[in-house]
């Protein structure tokens, strides 16, 4: 009896551990929103659960939709994979290089563009990057979002 709580307990910790991961970047979810000109990006994250957060964004310039994206972002062991479907692009997954409670950052080096992706929190404001190689130069694209209310 004794050998099978230490079993349960050590399951459980192992569980509480790994979810532990998905946790530690919770402050991704809800909605942020960036606005620049007639171009607007709104991006929304759905609160963890069974160690998964999913997310999605979408870009659009006046009234005309120009790019979107879905996200599943899930616990692999320790790691996270951030699992990417651009519009009119083959699935990407990149995983974590560095995860903190306000900030996470994601690569993969076989990727052409981006390499990284990244995602830091300041209160209300959310710093999003990409970044990598492109045309033989580095190149760093940012998106600064707001914190704004959910659609309902």
């Amino acid at each position: 009896m004794t050998r099978r709580l230490l079993v349960s307990a050590t399951l459980l910790a192992a569980s509480t551990l790994a979810s532990a991961q998905i946790g530690r970047v919770a402050w991704l979810a809800g909605c942020w929103s960036l606005s620049s000109g007639e171009r607007s990006v709104d991006e929304q994250w759905m609160a963890p659960r069974v160690a998964s957060m999913q997310g999605m964004s979408r870009t659009v310039r006046g009234d005309k939709l120009v790019a979107y994206e879905f996200v599943m972002l899930r616990e692999r062991g320790e790691l996270l994979d951030y699992e990417v479907s651009p519009s009119a692009q083959a699935r990407t997954v990149f995983t974590s290089t560095s995860i903190t409670d306000s900030s996470v950052v994601f690569e993969n080096l076989q990727h052409d563009f981006p390499q990284r992706v990244a995602y830091r929190r300041n209160g209300d404001q959310l710093l999003a990057w990409i970044e990598g190689p492109r045309n033989g130069q580095m190149r760093r694209i940012e998106y600064p979002y707001q914190r704004v209310a959910c659609p309902q």
